[in-house]
């Protein structure tokens, strides 16, 4: 070849050929406008200082694909309403960016802002107190101190006091001293401090909490006085408990204010702690002595000699504590349920105990159920709470109503529950078959977030009316919004599509079969309206298994749809939000009911017209990961492409190297797998690890299948899908895999996100032609 031609010639990235290279170049420009759609994480609402209307505040992020981070800010609105419903929101005309900012918390007045800055490098950590206009402190706590706050998650927990003079906050504790060697051996005496004439060793090995934790062994509870600037580590709580969730009681005159937190125990060991609420936990309270001096400076006492007092020793499990606004009583969320059964995600229940007004605590205190688990529920009636999260401040002003989001079926809604009476009610309309999420009170006013897999986001406001009759419902307005802004090709696109949620009979009823497992589950199906041929089908499968796929947007699912592809989205038996009963139904049946499931779903699919069945793909991660790879396995003949992101493929070979090996034996041998679970497997419970992986059927695959894996997986190793990968390339069939060097299960870091669905796209579009 002539050597001028041949430079000329243009070199493509492995992996991708001219064909696929086009294809890569539309579909990244649309996938970049999906991705560039902002999302709301959080919201604040507080009284004007005029006492006329509220200020809100909303916390947002986009990704920052450049970068490889999450661009956050926030962006302010005045809140005014009138006699006749009508609101109006004034939003402030830009945003402003928070950089370097890991967390901020508005205290209770709305007169003051912390905000957290953790070090990235073993730089202090900085904590600064804003008022509407300035910075009014800033405080550096070095790493001598303690490590970084914790700002997401289980640990997560900051409160203000009532008063605004103390800060509540869970943080690493210290770096353990390590030995230190120098050119004559060990170094006695060693200080923390570098010195470039010795090295630090590595010292004893220290447990983590798992996928997502990596680096993080003791969260630790602290007090900063915002007077002095001082930090305190709350002692009296045991080494073996790491502690999260703080909040402050309320205040009683001339007692000393309580710090209730929740704790989990590290023993015997710590399993992974993310996704997984079937780790026992319970609600602590201790005593903080505190003194005013007549400049009304707030000070604390030694904190040495405290006892802390177990308030849910009757009940497996208790987090997400909340005072009511008279401080009469405390309510927690508990997932009894999935700690009692080993799965690691189950039915909630809601619970209530009486705070004393004199003080005087005990670990007997009387627990009262406000909301029981739900076994089976009728039809249309409410299947049981399962909550994520709890508002700072949940209440109506009657001080016994709370508002939270909670799973119903494939849709989250907003209900009313009175903590006294136990009366649960479905505030959010149920006709649509959209999502619903709170963010926040205006008073006695709800801001939500309403959408669906075809609807980007939309903030709503929520009143009550007719309040003086027994008709009283909810009227839901519309909140124009600049934040959800999205191309007019993204909303053209997404205008021609449509979706519904299908019920699906199960096939398998057995005779043991409980009612709740033999009750239909359910699919959401978005497809196009305006065209006339059925688009090819991706079949989407969530993780967990107990988790569930919501009908609101998805970014990466609505650009799946807009570049030619129906979904099918299956909440299989074992899901969430559909009662206790059909949950329980799947552990010791994975790899058959779940799988079996699918199947039914496509075929009610096929059946009724909607799919071509000559182009079918699957889609799932983690255990939508093990479902996909079982599919292409026992279903060989019908699918033409799959995709697994982080798949579960050998528990055989899982079980020795993931955070969570007990969830291999619940899984496998259903509720008896909690008891007869070891570190150390028999070859008996090998081959029965075997039997149920998809690993087991890999001789009958010939689906071309591509991989996504995060190297850092703690949860599901690299090394499963690896084996599974190279096993299918031995045997001859395509295999496309992407390795992200520094991402963990989720594969969430923007530029990792965006490639392992541009690439799903371009690799179902192969296939589909």
């Amino acid at each position: 070849m002539d050597s001028s031609k041949a430079g000329l010639l243009k070199e493509l990235p492995i992996g991708i050929d001219e064909t696929t290279e086009k294809d890569y170049a539309s579909q990244s420009k649309l996938l970049k406008e999906f991705t560039s759609i902002s999302s709301i994480d959080k919201a604040w609402v507080y009284k004007s200082e005029s006492g006329i209307g509220s200020q809100a505040m909303f916390s947002m992020s986009q990704p920052n694909l450049l970068a490889n981070k999450n661009r956050k800010y926030m962006l302010s609105s005045s809140i005014s309403t009138d006699s006749n419903n009508n609101v109006n929101f004034q939003w402030a005309p830009f945003p402003v960016e928070m950089t370097g900012v890991s967390i901020t918390v508005p205290s209770p007045s709305g007169s003051k802002l912390l905000v957290i800055r953790n070090p990235e490098n073993e730089s202090p950590t900085q904590f600064e107190i804003w008022s509407s206009s300035q910075l009014e402190k800033e405080f550096q706590v070095p790493q001598s101190t303690h490590g970084s706050v914790y700002a997401e998650g289980w640990f997560e927990g900051i409160s203000w006091n009532s008063d605004e003079s103390l800060i509540a906050y869970v943080a690493e504790v210290p770096s353990p001293c390590k030995p230190s060697f120098d050119y004559q051996g060990y170094k006695q005496c060693a200080t923390k401090d570098k010195d470039c004439t010795s090295w630090k060793g590595q010292g004893d090995w220290e447990e983590e909490w798992g996928e997502c934790y990596a680096g993080k062994r003791q969260p630790a509870l602290f007090v900063i006085n915002l007077s002095s600037g001082k930090v305190h580590a709350v002692k009296g709580i045991e080494k073996s408990l790491s502690v999260g969730q703080v909040v402050w009681a309320p205040p009683v005159e001339g007692i000393d204010q309580h710090l209730v937190f929740v704790g989990w125990s590290a023993e015997p060991r710590k399993l992974g702690i993310k996704y997984c609420y079937n780790r026992p936990c319970a609600l602590y309270a201790l005593k903080v002595p505190l003194y005013k001096s007549e400049a009304a400076e707030t000070n604390l006492k030694s904190l040495e000699e405290l006892t802390v007092v177990n308030l849910t020793q009757s009940i497996s499990s208790a987090y997400f504590p909340r005072f009511s606004p008279d401080g009469k009583f405390l309510v927690f969320l508990s997932a009894k349920a999935s700690v009692d059964s080993g799965a690691h995600s189950a039915t909630d229940s809601l619970h209530r105990i009486d705070w004393p007004t004199d003080g005087k605590l005990n670990s007997s205190t009387k627990i009262f159920d406000v909301i029981p688990v739900v076994t089976c529920a009728e039809d249309g009636q409410f299947p049981g709470l399962y909550c994520s999260s709890f508002l700072s401040k949940p209440w109506l002003s009657d001080g016994c109503t709370m508002i939270l989001s909670s799973y119903w079926h494939s849709c989250q809604v907003v209900l009313s529950v009175n903590v006294l009476s136990g009366e649960v009610s479905r505030i959010s309309p149920a006709d649509s078959g959209f999502s619903w999420n709170i963010l926040e009170l205006d008073g006695d006013n709800i801001i939500a977030v309403c959408s669906s897999p075809v609807d980007v986001p939309q903030i709503k406001y929520g009143f009550l009316v007719d309040k003086a009759n027994n008709k009283a419902g909810w009227l839901w307005l519309n909140v124009s919004s600049p934040i959800f802004k999205c191309s007019e090709k993204v909303m053209s696109l997404l205008s021609h599509l449509q979706f519904g949620i299908l019920q699906i009979l199960v096939k398998d009823v057995s005779d043991s079969s409980t009612k709740g497992a033999a009750k239909p589950f359910e699919a959401i199906f978005v497809s196009s309206k305006v065209k006339d041929v059925p688009e090819p089908l991706i079949v989407v499968l969530h993780g967990g298994p107990h988790s569930v796929s919501l009908s609101s947007f998805s970014k990466s699912l609505a650009f799946l749809s807009s570049i030619g592809f129906s979904l099918l989205i299956i909440n299989y038996r074992g899901s969430l939000g559909f009662g206790e009963e059909a949950l329980q139904s799947l552990p010791g049946k994975i790899g058959t009911q779940d799988v079996n499931d699918v199947l039914t779903a496509i075929d009610h699919v096929i059946e009724k017209g909607l799919v071509d069945p000559s182009k079918i793909t699957v889609l799932g991660g983690s255990h939508g990961g093990f479902l996909t790879t079982h599919l292409i396995g026992q279903a060989p003949n019908k699918f033409v492409a799959a995709a697994a992101r982080n798949p579960v493929c050998s528990l055989s070979s899982m079980v020795g190297i993931t955070d969570i090996p007990d969830w291999c034996y619940v899984e496998s041998y259903g509720t008896n797998g909690k008891t007869i679970f070891t570190e150390a497997p028999s070859a008996e419970h090998l081959t029965h690890f075997y039997n149920k992986s998809p690993i087991s059927h890999i001789s009958k695959v010939k689906t071309p299948t591509m991989f996504l894996l995060g190297a850092q997986d703690l949860r599901v190793p690299v090394s499963n899908g690896l084996q599974y990968a190279r096993a299918l390339k031995e045997r001859g069939v395509e295999t496309k895999v992407i390795l992200f060097p520094n991402d963990i299960h989720g594969i969430e870091r923007p530029q990792s996100d965006f490639e392992s669905y541009l690439n799903i796209g371009v690799w179902f579009k192969k296939y589909c032609k």
